[in-house]
């Protein structure tokens, strides 16, 4: 490994051991990725709860929550086989490859992303944890950068071990997406902006008296904002 890298891993293992915030050290991960790991040119920490849900826990940009997004939507892809089978997985050409077909499909029609390379972070209670790097060019990802990879992502595990509100972010992250869904239904039923629909939201709340993620969530599951008469 060069000295470089060598030093660079030392440093971003000192910036996360100062961290007891969940969110900022996976923000610090997937913002030393690009600099640190040969190829990489987005990343994305994933976040799955129960098997079921996937959500981006952090990310370098909206192309890296999109796959997430795909990822959600298809429920297949490299990095749930990296977090479900406790493995690396690198793919050198993901149009190409079978495993996956609806994600590769969409992946490289909507996103552009051609090479990827996963590995768990991390598994506690129902919740498992992926680090997941993109790139837009085939064969981006080589020996080095899974070796590189695998080192920086037992650095990562560690640091996000040792931060004290996990389950607390996991359970934001959860209704954080519920409430975006319930907005998206919302803009598209009613041409509405997305200020409205949260202020909607809000008001059936307040009206109610239920939660904010209980409305969103019962919109989500029935269509309905369940204040029908």
């Amino acid at each position: 490994m060069r000295d470089d890298l060598s030093q660079g891993l030392s440093d971003l293992a000192r910036k996360m051991q100062h961290q007891t915030d969940a969110a900022a050290v996976m923000e610090l991960i997937v913002s030393s990725v690009a600099g640190t790991i040969p190829g990489a040119e987005h990343a994305t920490i994933s976040l799955v709860h129960g098997r079921r849900r996937v959500v981006s826990a952090a990310a370098t940009g909206e192309l890296a929550r999109r796959f997430d997004d795909l990822q959600e939507s298809t429920q297949q892809g490299p990095c749930l086989d990296a977090m479900y089978q406790q493995v690396t997985v690198r793919v050198d050409d993901l149009a190409a490859d079978p495993r996956w077909p609806e994600l590769a499909r969409r992946a490289t029609a909507e996103l552009g992303v051609a090479s990827m390379l996963c590995f768990q972070l991390f598994v506690r209670d129902q919740d498992l944890g992926g680090l997941n790097l993109l790139a837009h060019r085939p064969g981006a990802f080589t020996d080095e950068s899974e070796r590189i990879g695998l080192l920086f992502a037992s650095h990562a595990a560690v640091a996000v071990a040792d931060a004290q509100d996990l389950n607390h972010m996991t359970t934001a992250l959860r209704s954080r997406d519920v409430i975006g869904q319930a907005k998206g239904i919302l803009m598209e039923r009613y041409k509405i902006t997305a200020e409205v629909a949260f202020a909607l939201l809000a008001k059936t709340s307040q009206d109610t008296n239920r939660k904010l993620h209980d409305v969103a969530e019962y919109l989500s599951q029935t269509g309905t904002l369940g204040i029908e008469r």
